[in-house]
C-alpha cells in the first residue's frame, strides 16, 4: 500500500502488457490492468483530416517533446470538465518521472503564444510506445500533439502505439480495437532483440534528422526554445514507407 513503483518493475508490467492504474490522485495504492480488448493506432493507419493538415501547416501552434515532462503530466493529472477525476496518484507520478530521466517515457507538448496548452506522454520500450494520458486546452491541441508523436514514432522506426483503451476522439484519428492475443503477437514483435530495420528500439529523436527544405521566406519567429517544425512533421506522417 503507498509503496514506490520501481521502473524495473514498471518496464517490466509495459512488457508483459500490463499497466498501473489508481483509483484517483490521492489514493493511496494502485491497481494493474490488462485489457481484454486493446486500442493500438497503427502507425500507417493514422488520420490525417485535411483540417487537421490545415491546422498542422499553418503554425498556430508550437510544437516541442521532452521540454515540460512534469507540466505535461501534472496537466493529464489535473481535472477537466469531461474528466472530473483522474486515475495518475503520486505513485504513478513519481515512477512516471524516475522513467523519464533514464529516458523510457517522453513528452510531447503544444504551445500557443507561448503557453501550454495541451499535449501527452507515454511510455518506450523497444520499438512500443505505451501512450498514457493527453489533455488539452484549446481546441486541436491534442489532435496536433498526437499528429507530432505518430510522426516521431514513423521516423524512428516504432511497430506500435498501444493506446490503451479506444475513445471517439482516438477512434477518429485511425485507432483500431484488437483482442489481448493479437496485441501480445504486437508487443512482442516490437520487444524482440532486433526488427526488420535492423534497430533493437525505436529512436524517438530521428525526426530532428530530417533535413528541412531551402527557405523560400525567412524562418517564422518561435516563442518556444527549438520547436520542431510543422514541415517535418507533415512530411514523417504523409511520407509512404
Amino acid at each position: 500500500m503507498g509503496a514506490p513503483i520501481s521502473p524495473d518493475l514498471l518496464l517490466k508490467a509495459y512488457a508483459l502488457g500490463v499497466f498501473p492504474m489508481a483509483d484517483d490522485r490521492d489514493a493511496p495504492d494502485v491497481y494493474w490492468v490488462e485489457p481484454n480488448k486493446r486500442a493500438i493506432l497503427p502507425l500507417e493507419g493514422f488520420h490525417l483530416s485535411r483540417s487537421l493538415r490545415k491546422t498542422i501547416r499553418s503554425e498556430r501552434f508550437e510544437t516541442s517533446y521532452n521540454r515540460a515532462f512534469h507540466q505535461i503530466l501534472l496537466g493529464c493529472a489535473a481535472p477537466a470538465p469531461d474528466r472530473p477525476g483522474t486515475w495518475i496518484n503520486r505513485q504513478i507520478e513519481e515512477a512516471v518521472l524516475r522513467l523519464h530521466a533514464l529516458g523510457h517515457a517522453h513528452s510531447i507538448e503544444t504551445w500557443l503564444e507561448g503557453e501550454l496548452v495541451g499535449g501527452l506522454y507515454g511510455i518506450s520500450l523497444g520499438r512500443a510506445f505505451f501512450g498514457e494520458s493527453m489533455f488539452s486546452r484549446a481546441t486541436d491541441a491534442s489532435k496536433v500533439a498526437f499528429a507530432h508523436l505518430v510522426a516521431r514514432l514513423r521516423a524512428g522506426g516504432f511497430t506500435l502505439l498501444d493506446c490503451q483503451f479506444q475513445t471517439p476522439h482516438l477512434r477518429s484519428l485511425g485507432a483500431v480495437e484488437i483482442s489481448k492475443a493479437r496485441y501480445s503477437g504486437l508487443l512482442d514483435e516490437a520487444l524482440s532483440a532486433t526488427g526488420a530495420s535492423g534497430a533493437a528500439s525505436g529512436d524517438f529523436s530521428a525526426l530532428d534528422a530530417l533535413p528541412e527544405p531551402p527557405a523560400i521566406s525567412p524562418p517564422r519567429a518561435t516563442i518556444v526554445p527549438g520547436p520542431t517544425s510543422a514541415w517535418r512533421i507533415l512530411q514523417a506522417l504523409t511520407h509512404t514507407s
